[in-house]
């Protein structure tokens, strides 16, 4: 059987607020309009979530301007949530906009990945949907690809797909992605992630065109190195046959799968059960992952290596389990 991951995850956010202001965005409020999260409120949330398979812990952010007097203080709130939930026994992924080199220096220490979309190259869209979005530069977003490259940080990156982008733009952002990993072979995950309207936008267009997905998957697995993986959000996908035609032309992960979407809240994540009944009469065995491929293991910390060895150790330990129980179920039967 062939296989096909996700990542058992929760999404803690340290602050909604941004001073961004893209148009298509469903999850930011104004700055000052919400409350931080507090290390209090997020250890009562770990305590919760343990004995639950929870794995990642996504930590993703609003984003404070660099220059805001706040700045230093959001920074160490989304450090100290990471440390956390690593004492707790999580591992931490930090997506939290472009940040400085020292920035991405210090979380490296609590981390075991992270990550940032691209979304699309194209200037072009400093015109439209991010006008009012200055982290939106392209050249200022491409240079953390190359930062994480240079501190050999596991990264996952993406497009968003329909935001007024054309389909020469696809390619000259994977392109800029494959030839970064060329040089320090770092990025762990594409996302190719469809435009999908919420509630909150501004923008008004309608959903990506769902039957142009597989053919730009195909693409993409074309265009990215082949150890690089594709990863499709499946609560974006609806239509079964879709999922299992975007899976067909290439793509390998599901994400992290968790209660809520935070960014697109208006499309509930399915569930482990109903992905595996999806997923298992087409021939696909779903299998939970790690935020952090094996073969960036190395790159940790000699802390951060021990605590991933003890997931590893238990994922084969699930999976050996889960193996013996589908056979003694068709003993059974």
């Amino acid at each position: 059987m062939n296989i096909i991951t996700y990542s058992p995850a929760y999404t803690i956010v340290p602050t909604y607020e941004c001073y961004n202001r893209c148009t298509y965005c469903n999850f930011r409020t104004d700055p000052g309009q919400s409350s931080w999260l507090t290390i209090i409120a997020a250890e009562k949330i770990f305590k919760q979530l343990k004995n639950q398979n929870i794995c990642e812990i996504l930590i993703l952010s609003g984003e404070v301007h660099p220059q805001s007097s706040r700045r230093l203080e959001w920074f160490q709130r989304i450090y100290d949530l990471c440390e956390l939930a690593l004492t707790m026994g999580f591992l931490p992924h930090t997506n939290a906009g472009p940040l400085s080199f020292v920035e991405m220096q210090k979380l490296k220490q609590v981390n075991v990945s992270m990550g940032l979309m691209l979304e699309q190259l194209t200037p072009d869209l400093l015109k439209t949907v991010h006008k009012y979005a200055p982290s939106k530069l392209p050249d200022l977003r491409l240079q953390q690809l190359e930062w994480a490259g240079e501190l050999k940080i596991p990264f996952t990156t993406g497009l968003l797909l329909g935001i007024g982008e054309t389909e020469n733009d696809w390619w000259e952002t994977l392109k800029a992605i494959a030839n970064l990993h060329h040089r320090y072979h770092h990025i762990q995950e594409v996302i190719l992630q469809p435009h999908s309207p919420g509630n909150q936008q501004s923008f008004n267009a309608p959903p990506f065109n769902p039957n142009q997905l597989p053919e730009l998957i195909f693409k993409a697995r074309q265009i990215l190195p082949s150890d690089i993986t594709i990863q499709i959000p499946p609560n974006l996908v609806k239509d079964q046959q879709w999922l299992l035609a975007c899976i067909a032309a290439g793509a390998r992960d599901l994400g992290g799968i968790g209660p809520k979407d935070e960014v697109n809240p208006d499309y509930a994540h399915i569930q482990e059960q109903e992905l595996r009944e999806i997923l298992q009469p087409a021939g696909w065995e779903l299998v939970p992952r790690l935020p952090i491929y094996p073969q960036f293991d190395h790159w940790l910390s000699e802390e951060l290596q021990t605590l991933v060895k003890l997931w590893r150790k238990l994922h084969h330990q699930l999976k050996y389990i889960t193996l013996n129980t589908e056979a003694k179920m068709g003993d059974l039967r």
